[in-house]
């Protein structure tokens, strides 16, 4: 006689255990709501809202006595793209971003490797490299400034003591050297942090590879070029990249060492939207420079970020 087999059944969940669980699961959703809604609205706030607010200004005729008077479509793009003042300023800005950023990170990778090879003293030597990053950026120019006096400035008096020069020479009113003394300005005030940045990723390099390259008797240089740098580059390119957006944002240094000038020579991009807003009033104008400045960040720094990118494929 055949036996029957009755299929087993899971036994049902009480209730009791499922509202319990469902409890949890929609305190756990309100919870997780209530940390990322500030968050959110932070970034609406803060981002979103004045994005979309510089958007519809670009499209309008405004000034800061009145704004909205009128819409005036692509008339502000079309007025910029002809403006040669304007465009060169966008160039004067990619070339000091460019200029300032890859000779921040050559000396910022010299003195993060030579502060990774002292033995004493390293805790005073990173506090002092800081000094120039902890400096406002205004007592910066200030400092710049009277060092590059014609009269009384210390590099004038050392170059006619060592009879380089006969008399005076006005760095800053030169079109031709007040541009690179503005770099390398900017270049003393950020190859600190650059330094600090390669040395804390220094820090996390494996010694064991570094062992097994010297018993095959490689030596410094070339662990450098065939170890070092390959593994240093993700870190170097998102620096540079954070660098870059420093560099474009540049405005304390060439409001206080130069005024934009001699002439248009320092007018970089942002300094000349100062002008259009503030100077000028033309706060619509101004929004639509800003944007075609924010376009051409994005493309100078679009090749960095996808170098990082391979970079770091490479690695993985």
């Amino acid at each position: 006689m055949a036996e029957s087999h009755t299929a087993r059944r899971p036994a049902p969940v009480p209730a009791r255990a499922g509202g319990r669980r469902a409890g949890a699961l929609d305190r756990r959703r309100l919870i997780g709501w209530a940390v990322v809604m500030p968050l959110i609205g932070g970034l609406v706030v803060f981002a979103v809202y004045p994005f979309v607010y510089l958007i519809f200004l670009s499209f309008s005729e405004s000034n800061l006595g009145t704004l909205f008077r009128g819409w005036v479509g692509v008339e502000n793009y079309t007025d910029a793209i002809g403006q040669s003042k304007f465009t060169a300023s966008l160039l004067r800005s990619a070339v000091f971003a460019l200029m300032t950023t890859v000779v921040s990170v050559v000396l910022g990778v010299v003195v993060a490797l030579l502060l990774d090879r002292a033995v004493k003293g390293r805790q005073i030597l990173r506090t002092l490299i800081l000094l120039p990053l902890m400096t406002p950026p205004i007592t910066v120019a200030v400092m710049w400034q009277l060092l590059l006096m014609p009269k009384g400035g210390w590099l004038n008096s050392f170059l006619m003591d060592m009879a380089l020069f006969s008399q005076p020479v006005s760095f800053l009113g030169s079109p031709t050297m007040a541009f690179p003394f503005v770099c390398l300005a900017d270049v003393w005030q950020w190859t600190p942090f650059i330094a600090l940045m390669t040395y804390a990723a220094l820090q996390t390099l494996p010694e064991d590879i570094y062992e097994a390259a010297r018993l095959d008797g490689a030596s410094g240089p070339a662990m450098f070029w065939s170890i070092t740098l390959p593994m240093l580059a993700p870190a170097l390119l998102a620096i540079a990249v954070l660098k870059l957006v420093i560099a474009f944002k540049v405005f304390d240094l060439v409001f206080v060492l130069t005024g934009g000038g001699p002439g248009q020579a320092t007018t970089v991009s942002s300094f000349y939207i100062y002008r259009v807003a503030i100077q000028q009033f033309d706060i619509g104008a101004a929004a639509a420079q800003t944007l075609m400045f924010a376009v051409v960040v994005g493309l100078v720094t679009i090749p960095f970020t996808t170098a990082h990118d391979v970079a770091e494929k490479r690695l993985a």
